[in-house]
């Protein structure tokens, strides 16, 4: 084999395809990006097993061929090589060699053949979202995901659709975050369960343009994500999703409105009296006209007022600052509603049309009140 294509086409495709790179891994080939010269493409490949991600990248073909090259060490010396061309040939026994004007390296490699390729995959459905969509629905829900595989089912998220809407959640036992995005075409119905992981190295990936597209299909097993050059395979979680609409409820006994940057900032200050690990939850008064926060740690406490419009009940209730700022980050809107039943009832912040809804347990504040 034999290839030239430019440092810069090199490093972007290295960078893509690592992501699938296992960090730890007792089959070496899978610590491997394969270089597919065998057509009239350039391919790269990785594979943990769990989720595979192939790139195309442009360049020449001197010589067909394909080859298996550790990539730690491939990534490092590409990222390190000068702005110009990279000659890339293969040698007896695998020896491969490296070149860019004054440089060249020589590193073993591993047959191309003994390399696990992604599934071959049978698109069963497929429907199509633009880069920019998908970028926000990852990261208005990642963040509730459950960052342990205790409850494999946490570790994931929900794609759920119906007709032309794509309805996307992710819990982790504490709070529910749920994005409704309506498609430009009707699907058939379908609910999968897509690793978290795979989503977060999706997001890093993806450019997040709003005219380009990306096509997710799903099989049995697993889900596939195409755009721009670059495929993207990955194993569903299996089994039954968490049955949410039951946690989800209209009625509410206090309605607060208020403006998104002075609460996101009230909290933030808040959590600069609060050491990591510490669980000291921030306490929400609601009356007429204005909502007090209040928070007490072993360094200090604050207190501060918003205005705000309400409607209904007084309540007093108490929540982990942490959790309330990752969905109000996260949401564009000026004006927040929030939704309250009573001190010991999820809390939901939602727009009017649900396009995202962020449900929010409670904390018993009784000790530190």
């Amino acid at each position: 084999m034999k290839i030239i294509c430019s440092k810069s086409n090199l490093v972007k495709g290295v960078g893509i395809v690592s992501k699938a790179v296992p960090s730890k891994t007792t089959m070496p080939i899978l610590e491997c990006i394969l270089i597919d010269a065998s057509m009239n493409v350039i391919k790269l490949t990785a594979n943990d097993m769990e989720l595979g991600i192939e790139t195309r990248i442009e360049g020449e073909i001197l010589e067909h061929g394909i080859i298996a090259l550790n990539a730690k060490i491939f990534s490092e010396i590409v990222r390190k090589l000068p702005d110009n061309d990279v000659v890339i040939e293969v040698g007896n026994d695998n020896q491969t060699l490296i070149t860019c004007e004054k440089a060249k390296f020589t590193i073993a490699a591993q047959s191309g053949e003994d390399f696990s390729y992604l599934p071959a995959i049978e698109k069963e459905d497929s429907i199509t979202i633009s880069e920019f969509t998908l970028k926000e629905v990852i990261r208005q829900t990642i963040f509730s995901i459950a960052d342990n595989d205790t409850n494999k089912m946490m570790s994931g998220e929900l794609f759920e659709i119906h007709d032309n809407l794509l309805k996307v959640v992710s819990l982790d036992g504490h709070r529910i975050s749920i994005r409704n995005i309506e498609l430009k075409n009707s699907y058939g119905s379908r609910k999968v369960i897509v690793p978290g992981k795979t989503l977060q190295e999706i997001s890093k990936i993806i450019g997040g343009e709003s005219e380009a597209e990306v096509e997710i299909s799903f099989t049995q097993n697993h889900v596939v994500f195409e755009f721009g050059n670059t495929l993207v395979v990955s194993r569903l979680i299996e089994g039954e999703y968490f049955r949410i609409d039951q946690m989800l409820s209209s009625d509410y006994e206090t309605k607060v409105t208020v403006n998104k940057r002075e609460l996101l900032d009230c909290i933030d200050r808040a959590t600069l009296l609060i050491k990591e690990g510490d669980k000291k939850p921030i306490i929400i008064n609601i009356a007429d006209g204005s909502m007090e926060l209040k928070i007490k740690s072993q360094i200090g406490s604050m207190d501060e007022e918003i205005i705000i419009s309400k409607e209904g009940r007084d309540l007093l209730i108490g929540f982990n600052p942490k959790f309330l700022i990752d969905a109000l980050r996260v949401i564009e809107d000026e004006q927040v509603d929030l939704y309250f039943m009573n001190a010991k009832a999820p809390c939901f912040i939602k727009d009017e049309q649900q396009s995202y809804i962020y449900l929010i347990l409670p904390v018993n504040f009784n000790a530190v009140a």
